[in-house]
């Protein structure tokens, strides 16, 4: 039985149905982001092409809120992918079970894996349930026009917002990240949960006493570095 489950082929149209939760939530963040976007004197062309080429929900505030500031482009870029960093673990997670499809497929699966999409795909690796690459492509274009679509929608709609903060719409993408996390936590054994709690207690620590000597974004950065380093170790 589990043999005959393995070896069945999942469809595109199964991708797309295990995109929903994604594709709805994503809808409510991404017209968030596109009314900061709106808010920060950017165009919905150029809210909907920054959703389409960057295509990272937390990388497109902190772009919104730099650009406005006069940062330089350098130090944008750089910000950009030390925050969006994570995905090269993500896809090194998925790559043993999709090794046997071409480059060219696993660069077109990897240049679309969101954080989201990624829980989703790895939930089924955990239960022992197959992905193949039809799947995945399902999955992540379903993800990936729902992103670009709710941009789009909340890009035109921050036309009449002229303040998103004074909605929370700001704090929407850490919201969901707690969320995210809730929701882990709930399905651990006591003993990792015990792991993981320490070391969020570990980066708080690190990120105050760090914050001391150099700007909170970089204390951000070394201490969740430091701490993911002190949880490898301790996970083995």
């Amino acid at each position: 039985m589990s043999t005959r489950m393995e070896d069945r082929e999942l469809t595109w149209y199964e991708g797309i149905k295990d995109a929903l939760p994604t594709f709805i939530g994503y809808m409510s963040i991404g017209i968030a982001a596109g009314i900061v976007g709106a808010s920060s004197n950017f165009s919905v062309l150029e809210i909907g092409l920054l959703s389409a080429l960057v295509y990272a929900g937390a990388a497109q505030f902190i772009i919104f809120a730099l650009l406005v500031q006069g940062t330089p482009i350098s130090v944008i870029v750089f910000t950009t992918f030390i925050v969006n960093l994570r995905h090269l673990l993500m896809s090194m997670t998925l790559a043993p079970v999709l090794t046997k499809y071409s480059l060219l497929k696993n660069i077109g699966i990897g240049a679309l894996l969101t954080d989201e999409t990624f829980g989703v795909a790895v939930t089924r690796m955990a239960k022992k349930e197959p992905i193949n690459d039809r799947w995945m492509y399902g999955l992540n274009l379903s993800a990936y026009a729902g992103w670009i679509m709710a941009s789009v929608l909340g890009a035109t709609a921050g036309k009449w917002i002229s303040n998103p903060k004074a909605f929370g719409l700001d704090f929407a993408l850490t919201a969901m990240f707690v969320a995210l996390l809730v929701l882990q936590l709930q399905n651990l054994k006591e003993s990792r949960l015990k792991l993981y709690l320490t070391l969020i207690l570990y980066t708080a620590i690190l990120m105050f006493i760090l914050s001391m000597f150099v700007s909170i974004s970089i204390a951000v950065l070394l201490s969740t570095i430091i701490a993911a380093a002190i949880g490898a170790v301790m996970d083995r």
